[in-house]
């Protein structure tokens, strides 16, 4: 039986006025997102430079992975349980006392004891700017939700490629300025940058409107981690939990390029220059990120994915052969061209998929499986590159054997390290096409109808999501016609 509606309704905005403030909630998610990022790459930079430790930064790297993995569940309840502005809002907060503790430090310590990483300043000084990264994260797990909230759903591939357009511009501006701040002015000055940027974002948003109300989630007492909650909404959608099994092969070779592409780079280029060798190469984000903004991503968004991540590995596979600085910057531009639609198929799908009121828990929940490959494969492929391949490349023996395919010249280990991980990503998304449950969650996204009302996508008028629908949502549940059509389409499966 279908609910009757009710006063408690949930009103969204009119499409109309809906676009207007995501592209405002895009903007300023987009400026804190390179506030963080510029912050955190040149964190990275400077500990290299500094240290000239691969394993430093693979920890580093790491740990932001894992935090953010850890932390990522806890986002999606919050994000469900609160209105999306005021989730921004105190992201944005907690970001800029994170960042304004790092500057105390720095202010309080001289520099040698903050680059000593046997002492305990090193790991409080990285872990506060590392928390302030994590918890900006916050931000991109509640934007996800708005396209469901503020877009119409015919447009939302499209709406996820405007995000990754925006992501790679935010990006060219971050790479380029982390290198040029470390190696002109400094760590001091770049995390004063920081702070400022962090807060400027921070008063722009305060004059930003979302029209939601209080989410019925929140209404009543919860757990702070909703992790019964999310499991029963990713299951309520067949082969969602496929779908982020396959999203996670992308994290997988992303955690070997956290701990190896930065070291790898600069013994290519100095930092200045790698710094903008990054700017220019995250124009391939824009590029990606545009092309879905602007053809969307077919008729079968995770076929796409899967034939993306299979281009990704091919490519981690061949563009360090050589050391050649030529091709390394035009693999990684490629790189960066095939991850907006990686991302943006994932979000469409679980867009279409899950109902709004359980969204953030989802995106929570896959955000934190995901995140977790990366630093696992960041954590093992640091000190196996650093005390085994790498040496074993530099003497006789390895370069003999591997060679014919490497040449000679710098961090030919780093090099090895790539092949055999983009090989490993070609074998698994290939079989992931063979899977059934590639065959049931391509079918169930071109039958589901759970949010078809919630961003008005038919009219002017706002559009009202009963409570009653909302809470049977919340629970797990889709609606009745699509679960007796998803029970019919398993059964002709099987």
């Amino acid at each position: 039986m279908s609910p009757e509606p009710t006063s408690a309704a949930v009103a969204t905005g009119p499409p109309t006025g809906g676009n207007r403030t995501f592209l405002a909630v895009l903007v300023n998610t987009a400026a804190a997102n390179v506030t963080t990022s510029f912050l955190w790459f040149a964190l990275t930079f400077w500990v290299y430079l500094e240290t000239r430790s691969v394993l430093a930064t693979g920890i580093v790297g790491g740990a932001y992975m894992l935090l953010l993995a850890v932390f990522a569940m806890i986002f999606g309840s919050i994000v469900d349980r609160h209105r999306k502005h005021r989730v921004m809002l105190f992201s944005g907060l907690v970001t800029l006392a994170a960042f304004l503790i790092a500057g105390a430090l720095w202010l309080a310590f001289p520099e040698s004891a903050l680059l000593d990483l046997g002492g305990p300043w090193f790991w409080a000084f990285a872990g506060v700017i590392l928390a302030g990264a994590v918890v900006e994260n916050m931000r991109n797990i509640a934007l996800s939700t708005t396209v469901t909230l503020l877009v119409p759903v015919d447009r939302h591939a499209n709406a996820n490629g405007l995000v990754g357009t925006v992501q790679g511009l935010a990006f060219v501006v971050t790479s380029v300025f982390s290198g040029l701040s470390v190696g002109f002015l400094g760590m001091g000055w770049t995390l004063a940058i920081a702070i400022g940027l962090t807060f400027v974002a921070l008063l722009h948003l305060l004059t930003v409107r979302v029209p939601e109300e209080k989410p019925p989630a929140g209404a009543e007492p919860g757990r702070l981690v909703d992790l019964r909650g999310a499991v029963r909404a990713v299951r309520a959608a067949p082969g969602l939990f496929a779908l982020i099994i396959f999203s996670t092969f992308n994290n997988l070779i992303g955690g070997v390029y956290m701990a190896l592409m930065d070291p790898y780079g600069l013994e290519l280029f100095d930092v200045q220059i790698w710094g903008v060798v990054l700017g220019v190469t995250a124009t391939g984000f824009i590029v990606g990120g545009g092309l879905v903004a602007k053809f969307g991503l077919g008729r079968n968004p995770i076929r796409t994915m899967l034939w993306i991540v299979i281009a990704m590995g091919l490519l981690g596979a061949i563009f360090t052969l050589r050391d050649w600085w030529w091709l390394y910057a035009a693999g990684i531009w490629v790189y960066m061209a095939l991850i907006p639609p990686v991302e943006a198929a994932e979000q469409t799908v679980i867009q279409k998929v899950v109902p709004f009121s359980t969204q953030g828990r989802v995106f929570g929940f896959a955000a934190a499986f995901e995140s977790a490959a990366a630093p696992i494969t960041s954590f093992l492929i640091a000190p196996i590159a650093e005390f085994a391949i790498i040496p074993y490349m530099e003497r006789g023996d390895g370069r003999a054997t591997w060679g014919w395919l490497l040449g000679d010249g710098e961090s030919r280990g780093i090099a090895l390290v790539f092949v055999f991980a983009g090989l490993f990503m070609v074998v698994a998304a290939s079989l992931a096409f063979l899977t059934r449950s590639y065959r049931i969650l391509s079918r169930q996204y071109r039958t589901a109808e759970v949010n078809a009302e919630v961003a008005g996508a038919g009219g002017p008028d706002a559009v009202a999501v009963t409570a009653s629908a909302l809470e049977t949502a919340d629970t797990g549940a889709i609606d009745g016609d699509a679960t007796a059509r998803q029970a019919a389409a398993d059964e002709r499966e099987r």
